[in-house]
């Protein structure tokens, strides 16, 4: 009995000595960084609500404690096991996603959301690091002078493909073209020569004439307000015009916390969502807006560096893959509420409200500090 408990209590030590060893080779001024904007999103869906932790910033809050923990446990896990269940997440993913047109319900217009009793699921973004599981998975199981064979690309290339026409069919064409692209990246990063890029780019300028007949009706009001936003300055260029002028009025330093005209009184539509930076810009300037621009090229610059560290390609496609993710959400975003392209709906990281969405990104960096942790870990074929 004396023996058994002493081999528990070995057991239980050697068990906390991993757990420590794992902890302290985290990623810290990363998991800061990620904090960070996840507080200045806090303040900013509290101003949003006129100073009122109702109904936003609470709700976000909450989602970001339990979500933390989570992000941490992915984190420390053995990379092993992520490598060894990403095809199964990518099917899980993609039925997942399947399972919106029958089983889910419509909000805002749309019907992306399934309900799972106390909260409200978005499948297609817990999607994107899914494909990126799966991509890296694939691309390393193949020799690097291979990634650049047509015949090696057919397989991702449909595992890119299905989740972007089932999300596209929600409607959802923000979330759809940020997989596309999410997927186009990993390409890039994986080897895939830049000619096939071109040959790509030319079929996609081919069919958009026939393409175009094809979108919703609001898509395409989307696109005509984008190239004229005063036709209809108070039904669709609404909230565009609303946006340029609540940036403009910022100036360099900012209105203030709290003080944004176009925001406090209402003139800025999805101000808690997708407009979210507007306010940013109003409030703090345009010294708040590079700010924020700074820390988000900051966690890039750390996914990318801890990709060029990692020996194995599948952490190092993770950590590139997830940068390229945050790139794309971050620059659509910024120059959807500019005015640069066409709005299409893509939250901003961390700062947007949506409980999805911040859920999505702290298990998409845990993936990225697991690749941290375990950049010096062989998995076999790595080329």
């Amino acid at each position: 009995m004396t023996t058994n408990f002493l081999r528990e209590r070995k057991s239980s030590s050697d068990h906390e000595l991993f757990l420590h060893h794992k902890l302290g080779k985290l990623h810290w001024p990363l998991i800061c960084v990620v904090t960070a904007l996840s507080v200045f999103g806090f303040l900013m869906l509290f101003s949003a609500a006129q100073g009122n932790m109702q109904p936003w910033a609470i709700k976000q809050a909450a989602r970001f404690v339990i979500a933390f923990p989570i992000m941490l446990v992915i984190a420390v896990t053995d990379i092993r096991i992520w490598f060894r269940y990403s095809y199964a997440f990518y099917i899980f993913g993609l039925v997942f996603v399947g399972m919106v047109a029958v089983a889910g319900f419509v909000g805002m217009g749309a019907q992306r959301w399934i309900n799972l009793g106390p909260v409200n699921i978005q499948p297609s973004e817990l999607m994107k690091i899914f494909l990126i599981l799966a991509l890296a998975r694939y691309f390393h199981s193949i020799h690097s002078s291979d990634s650049d064979n047509l015949r090696q690309l057919v397989l991702p290339g449909l595992m890119i493909f299905l989740p972007f026409v089932l999300i596209l069919k929600e409607p959802n064409l923000g979330t759809a073209t940020v997989l596309l692209l999410t997927g186009i990246g990993m390409f890039f990063a994986t080897g895939v020569g830049w000619k096939k890029f071109v040959v790509a780019g030319l079929g996609v300028a081919a069919v958009i004439p026939f393409g175009w007949h094809h979108l919703h009706g609001y898509q395409k009001r989307r696109v005509i307000t984008f190239l004229n936003p005063n036709e209809d300055p108070l039904g669709a260029g609404y909230n565009i015009i609303q946006s340029k002028i609540a940036i403009g009025s910022g100036g360099f330093w900012g209105k203030g916390f709290l003080q944004g005209s176009q925001s406090q009184l209402n003139f800025l539509p999805e101000k808690h969502t997708d407009f979210i930076f507007t306010m940013v810009a109003e409030e703090f300037g345009f010294f708040g807006g590079l700010a924020v621009i700074f820390l988000y090229a900051l966690l890039m610059f750390y996914g990318i560096r801890i990709a060029l560290q990692c020996k194995n390609h599948y952490a190092r496609l993770i950590a590139m893959g997830s940068s390229v993710l945050l790139f794309v959400h971050v620059f659509i975003n910024m120059a959807m509420v500019m005015g640069m392209i066409p709005v299409v709906g893509v939250p901003l990281p961390m700062l947007s409200y949506g409980g999805s969405v911040i859920v999505m990104t702290l298990i998409t960096y845990g993936f990225v500090l697991n690749a941290h942790i375990n950049r010096e870990v062989s998995l076999g074929k790595t080329y």
